[in-house]
């Protein structure tokens, strides 16, 4: 399957873009061993989580409608923000992944989602701060607490993309927002 799934990437997408896959990969697998998680599991989800970042937006659109996705207003002003939600769609309908889990953690790496499980956290995370994202001391600061406390480490990887965010003046979809408080929610109960 890993084959398989190479080989569409390198006809689809960028090779950059195929480096931050491998990247996310990697590190899914090592935060899934470290949680005790199933690792080939992780490895599916962030082989395949940017299955649809290159698509066109008319065509992430046309894909959410036909599916039935929500969309609103933030949706159709930036479609890009779609490709998680389309790419679990792509793993389902070319690559016939059935396991719910996969599924869930693939559609909810980009903006996250209140309740996620931990391999979503997972993903969620490993795409933010695999190794290829930089070296700064925040983003070596997340790593390590991503190896501490998944609902802190969601919590506080969502505030560094809020402030990248705002800073860049870009949309923020209510989702992340709702993630971010749900994490910080979670991550309070737990002590």
């Amino acid at each position: 399957m890993r084959e398989k799934v190479l080989a569409w990437l390198n006809e689809n997408v960028p090779p950059k873009r195929i480096q931050h896959i491998l990247g996310v990969e990697q590190m899914a697998i090592e935060l899934a061993g470290h949680y005790q998680l199933d690792p080939h599991t992780a490895a599916q989800a962030g082989l395949m989580h940017d299955l649809a970042k290159y698509f066109k937006p008319q065509r992430l659109l046309e894909l959410a409608r036909a599916e039935g996705l929500p969309i609103d207003e933030v949706d159709i002003a930036a479609p890009h923000l779609l490709h998680a939600d389309i790419s679990a769609i792509v793993a389902r309908d070319e690559f016939g992944i059935a396991d719910p889990e996969i599924i869930q953690a693939i559609a909810d790496h980009t903006l996250g989602r209140p309740e996620m499980g931990a391999m979503s956290c997972i993903i969620f995370l490993a795409d933010t701060l695999e190794a290829g994202r930089g070296n700064t001391e925040e983003l070596q600061s997340l790593r390590q607490l991503s190896y501490q406390n998944l609902h802190r480490a969601v919590w506080h990887t969502c505030d560094y993309s809020l402030q990248y965010l705002l800073s860049t003046r870009c949309l923020i979809h209510p989702r992340t927002v709702r993630t971010r408080n749900w994490a910080m929610t979670a991550s309070f109960s737990e002590n």
